[in-house]
């Protein structure tokens, strides 16, 4: 099957995270074929009911290429123009994972071995499926991680760290607000004081950067609010420890916070020949937590167009980078 062709049969089974089953299944028969042609070995890895892991290889890896099989709502299906593909997952991680699936073929066909395919669910929400594998490591030693970076080894990546805030206050009528204690102004006064918060720069990896995604509360416009909520996402270009105490510190006891997420930035290596880039998302590579190798961090597409709709690839780049996976694969094998 050609790259362009797996690209768009893999957008066009919906996987928003958690429905990874019908995606996984597909891959899943995908690499056994492969695997049964070639004297490879695949298994699920199962993370909880219906959402599992696969992974395929060839001997013993050295170096394992891996990205995430779940997308971002909503769901859009695949089209194609003369340059791009274009579908939720295009760039997101859809055509990285054909990418990688064409590069393994091109590998076994011209006599390369010990090397594997990792893909995994739950990178879009909370990196489940990276944080069981990081359980259950199966002895590689570099580890090759696609999300889009235009084909540049990310020499770094920003951490992320979420948390929901919430306020409790007492219904009243509007018309006796005195009555009442409103939820919502407590949480819009937690939140200005969060956007106060002096947030750090690094060299490499520029500035955290704060974001308040979501703020839900209320009953009726005539009623006092008596609960709200908001969740907020930090992206982190250190472990974020004082940003953490800073946030409890800041808002706790008035309204209460819950520590959902926290991933740290990571540094990255590069390898002679290939150009790097610095990237501002978060990846599953600190949940793996180096039990699957060192990492790298590459792939086809652009991170400006991802979780948009305009989510596309460039169809030279993601030939492109089936080359390319080929090539660190065998660097890596050198190493």
């Amino acid at each position: 099957m050609h790259v362009f062709e797996l690209t768009r049969k893999l957008i066009d089974i919906e996987s928003i995270t958690p429905n990874e089953e019908r995606v996984g299944v597909f891959l899943h028969d995908c690499l056994q074929e492969l695997a049964g042609r070639t004297g490879g070995l695949v298994e699920y890895m199962e993370v909880e009911p219906g959402r599992r892991n696969v992974f395929a290889h060839w001997g013993e890896p050295v170096a394992t290429l891996s990205t995430h099989m779940d997308t971002v709502p909503p769901f859009f299906p695949s089209r194609e123009d003369s340059d791009n593909i274009w579908g939720r997952g295009a760039c997101d991680t859809k055509g990285i994972i054909a990418s990688m699936i064409t590069a393994a073929e091109q590998l076994l066909s011209e006599g390369e071995r010990n090397f594997g395919l990792l893909f995994v669910v739950g990178e879009e929400r909370n990196s489940a499926g990276a944080f069981h594998a990081a359980k259950h490591p199966r002895g590689s030693r570099f580890l090759v991680n696609g999300e889009p970076t235009e084909n540049h080894l990310a020499l770094g990546s920003k951490g992320a760290m979420r948390f929901e805030v919430h306020a409790k206050g007492r219904m009243a009528h509007s018309a006796y607000p005195e009555l009442g204690e409103s939820a919502i102004e407590k949480l819009l006064d937690a939140l200005a004081k969060v956007r106060g918060i002096p947030l750090p720069t690094d060299e490499t990896l520029g500035p955290s950067t704060l974001n308040i995604g979501t703020i839900r509360g209320g009953r009726a416009p005539n009623v006092i609010p008596d609960e709200a909520q908001a969740e907020l996402f930090i992206r982190l270009v250190n472990d974020g420890l004082e940003t953490r105490r800073q946030v409890h510190s800041l808002l706790e006891p008035a309204v209460e916070v819950k520590d959902i997420l926290t991933i740290p930035a990571i540094r990255l290596r590069s390898i002679e020949g290939i150009p790097t880039t610095v990237v501002a998302y978060t990846t599953d590579i600190p949940a793996f937590g180096g039990t699957w190798g060192q990492p790298f961090l590459i792939g086809p597409g652009t991170i400006h167009v991802a979780h948009t709709d305009r989510e596309h690839a460039p169809k030279r780049q993601i030939e492109e980078a089936v080359q390319i996976y080929k090539n660190i694969v065998r660097e890596l094998h050198r190493q």
